[in-house]
Order: structure tokens, then C-alpha cells, then sequence
């Protein structure tokens, strides 16, 4: 038992060589547990110089093949075929180490001597070994993004690069992103044409949103021109991308916050309340001016119509009264007395048909007397409804005369007044006055 923690011993400076006095330490029983290391790197040697016709050789420290050459196998002199095989498969493994795996979104940009030469796609690829070419593994599929103004978050805040100057010499406080990947062909560009290409990235961004910023009034940048300056932006930082030949694309530039600077923000808010309160005054505005317009244009027309319409009637009666004038006073021509008279009767026609009553003046001292012409009128419809009847039904016509008359409660009157030699006589009704 004494003996195997000698051998186990890890604070033993000899590591189960043995003690200070140079002993051995006790070797382990054949055919217990695993072979010995010394015994199988001899056997390995052994078997490798068996293999190349050399014989072994025993004896000496430790069973070694050979001696002052620390165990290990020397090859035979005089073997030429040996060493062209060897070369063959050291060239041959030489050759191989050239065999490359592109993977998918990537690119092998080759270089021979330092100098590029062509780009791999993705798939199985060989290239010259090194030292003659090399390459290296570019990822054009990577959808790169950075900040502007601020890390991480809104409220981690980068002051010198958010804050911008407007064209009416206001501050904005602006924060972006940018996203941007490799072009198809622009690995080269990306290694080769700038040191920093993702830095140049950056540089250009800002530079291209101060100078649009710069030329935009403050209400547009943090209003209705977002989408604009952010196109704009792009589009200029892409040019300067090119110029330098980056091999850079840039995917989208958005913006996600703008506004005053915190200093100015409570006064900024009442500008915009007013400005709010004078957009709603003027639609108001143009509202009532919308609903007044039209009002008044339809009475403009309408009142123009009834001009147009009033014109047109006094033209039509005033040239219907010469053509009047013209005939009568063409027959006035052809018989003056006749057609005096029925213009006469046509004009008390006229003039009686919208008059109830009629004065009559006799040329004696006669009192005037007046007639009920409305009752006389509706007696006369009457009598000319019973004269349609009688004519339509014969036999009620002659039933109604064989009827008795009721006596008139005042009978009428006739009366002759002097007039002085004139046949004139006026016949009174019961309804005269």
C-alpha cells in the first residue's frame, strides 16, 4: 500500500520516478489494467521502422530504437521514392488547404501577393494556396444599423449630434437611424478604397441631415416635412457614399424624434397653441366663406333670371301693343266711327269687369244711383246656370215654370226721370241703393 502512494503521490518532484537516492519505483504487474505509455510509443517505433526496413535494434536505455536520437525513428538512407511520394502528398495536401466554403450572404474577396483579384461567390470555391492568394470572408447580406443623437433610447440623449440649426435660425433637437448594407459588388470598395467605411457611413448621415435640416424652416422639420427630409438625406448621403466608393447602400433613413430643444420647449408649445387656434379660425372662415358664396351666387343668378324674364315680358307687350296700335289703326283708317265705338265698348268691358259697383251720373239733377253689380252679376250666373239646365232637361225646366212664384217681399220699382227729351229710363232692383 506504501508503495502505490509513492506512485500516486502528486507532491512527488519525481513524478513516481523514484526517491532522492535515485531508485525506481515499483513497475506495475503485467496484465493488470492498461499498457504502460513508454510501452506503447516503443511498440509504435518499432512498428513504424518494420514498416520502412529497418531492423530493430534491442538493447540499450530503455529498449530504444537507436541511440542519442530520444526514440525516435530514423528513415533509411538511399530512398529516393519515398521522398518524391513524400513531396507528392505534401504538395497534394498544399494544394488542398486551398478548398474554401462560402457561405450563403457572404463573398471571398481572393488577393494574390496583396493585390485583389476576384470575388468568390457562396457555394464550394478554390483559391491558390497561401502564400500565393489568400481571402477574406465579407457578409453582403448583413442589414447594418446606427444611431444619430441618441444610444440605445430616446432619452440617452447625444447632444452634439442631435442638435441642428434650421434655416430661420432655429434649434432642433433631431434623432435618426440609419440602415444600410453592402452592394452585390462593393465588397472590394468595403476592404480596399476606405479604412473606415463604417465611420464614413456615419459621417456622411450627419452631414447630409445638417445640411437639409439647414435649408428647411423650423415648422416643416418638425411637422409636415419628416418623410421628405428623410428622403432627401438618403438620397445625399448615398451620392457622397459613391463618391468615395464605400460600396455602401444605404436602405432607409428614419427619423424618430424631432423637436425644440428642452429650454425652449414650454414657450415652443404656446406658439404652437396659437398657431393651432389661427388654422381653426381661418377654417372657420373659409367655412362660413363656403357656405356664403354659393347662397349668394344662387340669388345673384335668380335675380338676373327675373331681370332677364321681366325684359323679356315688357319687350313682348310692348311689341304686342304696336302690333295692336299698327292693326287698329289701319281699320281706324278704313272706318274711324266703328272702330271708335268698339274701342269704347272694349275699354268699358275692362273696366267694368273689375269693378263691383257703377256709378251712373244722368244729365238731370237726378240723385246717383248705385247698382249692385256683384248681386245683379250672380243673379245673371243663375239664371244662364237654370237656362243650361233647362236646355240639358226639358222636363224639370217645365216643372220649375208650372211652379207658383213667391211674391217679392219689395216689389221693384220703375222709374222715368226727366231727362230732358232723352229715352234714357233706369230700371231699379230690389236690391238698389
Amino acid at each position: 500500500m506504501r508503495q502505490i502512494s509513492k506512485i500516486y503521490n502528486l507532491n512527488d518532484p519525481g513524478w513516481g520516478r523514484g526517491n532522492n537516492n535515485g531508485s525506481e519505483p515499483p513497475r506495475r504487474p503485467k496484465g493488470d489494467g492498461p499498457p504502460d505509455l513508454d510501452e506503447v510509443w516503443r511498440d509504435f517505433n518499432s512498428r513504424l521502422g518494420s514498416l520502412f526496413g529497418r531492423k530493430q535494434k534491442r538493447g540499450g536505455n530503455g529498449g530504444g530504437n537507436g541511440s542519442g536520437n530520444g526514440g525516435m525513428p530514423q528513415l533509411p538512407k538511399g530512398s529516393p521514392k519515398l521522398v518524391g511520394v513524400l513531396a507528392v502528398v505534401a504538395v497534394g495536401l498544399w494544394l488542398a488547404s486551398g478548398f474554401m466554403i462560402v457561405q450563403e450572404g457572404q463573398v471571398a474577396v481572393v488577393t494574390k501577393f496583396g493585390k485583389y483579384t476576384k470575388t468568390l461567390p457562396p457555394g464550394l470555391q478554390w483559391r491558390m494556396p497561401y502564400p500565393i492568394e489568400n481571402h477574406q470572408m465579407v457578409n453582403i447580406s448583413q442589414l447594418r444599423t446606427f444611431e444619430v443623437g441618441y444610444r440605445g433610447t430616446a432619452r440617452n440623449k447625444v447632444l452634439p449630434e442631435s442638435l441642428m440649426l434650421t434655416t430661420d435660425e432655429n434649434i432642433v433637437d433631431l434623432q435618426f437611424v440609419v440602415q444600410y448594407r453592402l452592394m452585390s459588388t462593393g465588397a472590394p470598395d468595403y476592404l480596399f478604397k476606405t479604412s473606415q467605411p463604417d465611420e464614413s457611413v456615419r459621417q456622411a448621415a450627419e452631414t447630409a441631415m445638417r445640411e437639409i435640416v439647414g435649408k428647411k424652416p423650423m415648422d416643416f422639420v418638425l411637422y409636415s416635412g419628416r418623410t421628405e427630409v428623410a428622403t432627401e438625406v438618403q438620397n445625399l448621403a448615398q451620392s457622397i457614399l459613391d463618391r468615395y466608393q464605400t460600396g455602401i447602400q444605404i436602405s432607409t433613413v428614419a427619423i424618430q424624434n424631432v423637436q425644440p430643444p428642452e429650454q425652449v420647449q414650454a414657450a415652443f408649445d404656446d406658439a404652437v397653441k396659437a398657431g393651432q387656434d389661427r388654422e381653426r379660425q381661418i377654417n372657420e372662415g373659409n367655412a362660413y366663406s363656403n357656405k356664403i358664396l354659393p347662397e349668394t351666387q344662387g340669388q345673384v343668378a335668380r335675380m338676373i333670371q327675373e331681370a332677364e324674364g321681366y325684359s323679356a315680358t315688357v319687350i313682348g307687350d310692348a311689341q304686342g301693343d304696336t302690333a295692336r296700335f299698327t292693326s287698329i289703326e289701319s281699320e281706324f283708317a278704313k272706318a274711324p266711327a266703328i272702330t271708335r265705338e268698339r274701342m269704347y265698348l272694349s275699354t268699358m268691358q275692362e273696366i267694368l269687369e273689375k269693378s263691383s259697383k257703377v256709378m251712373i251720373d244722368s244729365q238731370s239733377s237726378n240723385n246717383m244711383l248705385y247698382l249692385p253689380l256683384d248681386k245683379i252679376m250672380s243673379q245673371v250666373a243663375g239664371s244662364r246656370t237654370a237656362s243650361s239646365r233647362s236646355i240639358d232637361n226639358p222636363a224639370a225646366a217645365i216643372a220649375a215654370t208650372a211652379q207658383p212664384s213667391k211674391p217679392a217681399s219689395t216689389p221693384a220699382t220703375t222709374r222715368t226721370p226727366d231727362t230732358g227729351g232723352s229715352s234714357n229710363s233706369l230700371m231699379t232692383s230690389p236690391y238698389s241703393r
